[in-house]
């Protein structure tokens, strides 16, 4: 079941819903910074439609400093465990086809910005 805030992601948005691990890799391994919501299960957590709604205002603070994506149901789990953050809702940052950064749960406003200014600053880990 899909909640309506998180279907005007992939709609209104343009959001990709990226359904396997395949899609993750593609949507993460391009040029720049990528941001994937994760939205956990919609009938237990009550947060994942205030991410749904917030992703966007965030993305707009950040001038587009970023591109979103939508975990789908069917790859969910495997994200979770590959960038071990295990709870939802979550934002998993990416740069480079490597996770940089991840924000679990819903968060006040200027904890995000705070967040997310700390995330986009870190380089990408040497291999």
């Amino acid at each position: 079941m899909t909640h309506p805030l998180i279907t005007r992601l992939t709609g209104e948005f343009d959001y990709p819903n990226l359904t396997n691990m395949g899609e993750v890799a593609a949507f993460t391994e391009g040029p720049g910074l990528h941001v994937i919501f994760v939205p956990g299960d919609i009938k237990r957590n009550l947060e994942t439609p205030d991410v749904a709604v917030i992703l966007p205002e965030l993305r707009q603070a950040f001038q587009g400093r970023f591109d979103c994506a939508v975990a789908d149901d069917a790859v969910e789990s495997e994200l979770r465990e590959s960038t071990e953050v295990y709870k939802t809702p979550s934002l998993i940052f990416f740069r480079d086809g490597q996770m940089i950064g991840g924000i679990p749960k819903v968060r006040d406003w200027s904890e995000y910005i705070e967040r997310i200014t700390q995330i986009i600053a870190l380089p990408v880990a040497a291999e």
